[in-house]
Order: structure tokens, then C-alpha cells, then sequence
């Protein structure tokens, strides 16, 4: 039986980042178009965070059930550790993106715009299939799509049209920015991931590339989102407070380019999710401002 600690372990929460940084953009372009809508915020905020956990959770179970995690290095995995059984993670993900549904359909009344519970429910599908199902496109080398897809381009313009009801193309710089940053946090799972996920047929981008060119690719990812950040200074030029990050960029992209290697590249997988999540405060703020 998996300990409360173990649960939270479980649900990943250096990956909560991720959810959090592209309603903080969404909002701050809603706010740059004079539009800025509390309760809409905060209902995207927990949709993004509760479909967050519940990918989590659901590729914690299906990677387990397969096989794929009985090696793995890094955060606790509850399925493949046999610290839960299979069926109580899958209940787990479950809950958790039924919790996204309902706060999605919530979002959904509040703007008015009910064909958004089409794009809540690809949302829904994509969190499940990624290594879920007979064919899981996580296998296949299409999970940064899908990450650039729903954690950078609908979780950032969907949070800024649920209330501005239209967008922007800063809130589309900010959309690929962190779709980006988000694609960045998945390369440097994957990368510290290869040698298991290659001996288990777990095809991810990263183990198409190779070792080499997946972290150049995160290298690319985490500075293009910096120069996106600052283009957004032609809408206002508060933006160019993203400047800040070029240090953190600078030293996560040392660590990555240096060879780190598994447990090494733990603390580089977490100081990215925290970079989103500081890129996210700060052009959510200064696009607000």
C-alpha cells in the first residue's frame, strides 16, 4: 500500500510547472488586451494542473503494466515500483482528469464558448494515449508534438480566449514559448531516459535523435523560448524583463551540453520545470503590465 508521500511522489509534482506557466501567459495577454478574468484564470489554472497530474499518474500506470518502468532512474513510479497496484494508479489518473473535465466544462460556461469541450476532450484523449492504449503515440517520437500542441498552444490561447474571447499574436509568441519550454522538459526526461527506454522499444524523440542531438534539440527549445519572450516587447516592452532568464537558460543548457546522465540529470529536469514556471510569472507580468 503506497504512503500519502509516496502518491504525491507519484503525481510528479516538479512537473506542475508546466501547467501553471501557460495560464500565467494566457492571462497576461488577456490582461495586455484589457480583458483579464479572475474566475476564468483560476478555473483554467486547475484544469491545466489536474490534467497535468492525471498524464502523470496514467503514464505512470500504462509504462508500468508494460514493463518500461522496471529500471527507470529518476522520481518514484508507483505501478512499476509495485508500491500501488496497477489498478489504483489507473483510478488515480482517472479521478484526476475527470477532475480536469468538470473544472473544464465550469471554464466552458463561464466564456460562453461551448465548442472549447471539443478541444477539452482531445485534451483529455491526448493525456491517455500518450503511453496508453494499443499504440501509444509516446512510443513513437510524437510526445513533444503533442506536449508542443496542448501544454504550450491551447493551454496558453485557450486560458486567453476563455477571457479576452479573441487573441493576440503576443499571446501566440507566448503560445510557442512555452510550448517550447514545455517540449524542453520532455527532451531532458527522455534524454536521461534513453538506454531504458531503448532496451523496453520505447521509441521517444530523444532515442530517434540519439544522445547528441536530443540535447542540442534542448538547448534550442529552452533559447528559442527566450528570444519568443523578448519579441513579445513590440506588444509592451515590460517583456524584455524575460532578460533575467538568460542565466538560468545559460546554466541549464552548461549542464545538458556537458554529458549529465541520469541521476544527474534529475536536478536539470526539475530547474527546467522551474524555469517554465519562472518564464510564465514573468511574461505573464510583464504583458500585464
Amino acid at each position: 500500500m503506497a504512503t500519502t508521500a509516496q502518491w504525491i511522489a507519484g503525481a510528479r509534482p516538479r512537473t506542475l510547472p508546466a501547467a501553471a506557466a501557460p495560464v500565467l501567459v494566457g492571462s497576461g495577454a488577456a490582461a495586455e488586451l484589457g480583458a483579464f478574468d479572475l474566475l476564468a484564470a483560476l478555473l483554467a489554472l486547475g484544469v491545466a494542473l489536474a490534467l497535468q497530474v492525471g498524464v502523470n499518474y496514467a503514464n505512470d500506470y500504462s509504462d508500468g503494466v508494460r514493463g518500461t518502468d522496471d529500471a527507470r532512474v529518476g522520481p518514484l513510479r508507483l505501478t512499476g515500483s509495485r508500491a500501488a497496484l496497477p489498478g489504483q494508479v489507473k483510478r488515480a489518473a482517472v479521478l484526476s482528469l475527470g477532475i480536469g473535465a468538470v473544472l473544464g466544462l465550469a471554464l466552458v460556461w463561464r466564456s460562453g464558448h461551448w465548442w472549447l469541450i471539443a478541444v477539452g476532450a482531445a485534451a483529455i484523449a491526448a493525456a491517455w494515449f500518450y503511453t496508453g492504449g494499443k499504440n501509444p503515440y509516446g512510443y513513437r517520437g510524437l510526445g513533444e508534438v503533442f506536449v508542443f500542441v496542448f501544454f504550450g498552444l491551447v493551454a496558453v490561447l485557450g486560458t486567453t480566449y476563455t477571457q479576452a474571447h479573441t487573441v493576440s499574436w503576443a499571446a501566440g509568441a507566448g503560445a510557442v514559448a512555452i510550448g517550447l519550454i514545455a517540449c524542453a522538459i520532455l527532451m531532458v526526461n527522455n534524454i536521461r531516459d534513453i538506454p531504458t527506454d531503448f532496451t523496453a522499444g520505447k521509441r521517444t524523440l530523444a532515442v530517434r535523435l540519439g544522445d547528441r542531438r536530443a540535447r542540442r534539440w534542448y538547448v534550442a527549445m529552452i533559447w528559442g523560448a527566450v528570444v519568443l519572450g523578448l519579441a513579445c516587447a513590440l506588444a509592451n516592452p515590460w517583456a524584455l524583463v524575460v532578460l533575467v532568464l538568460t542565466v538560468p537558460a545559460g546554466l541549464l543548457s552548461l549542464a545538458v551540453l556537458a554529458g549529465a546522465r541520469g541521476r544527474l540529470l534529475v536536478p536539470v529536469l526539475g530547474g527546467t520545470g522551474m524555469f517554465e514556471l519562472a518564464f510564465g510569472i514573468l511574461l505573464g507580468l510583464g504583458l500585464a503590465i
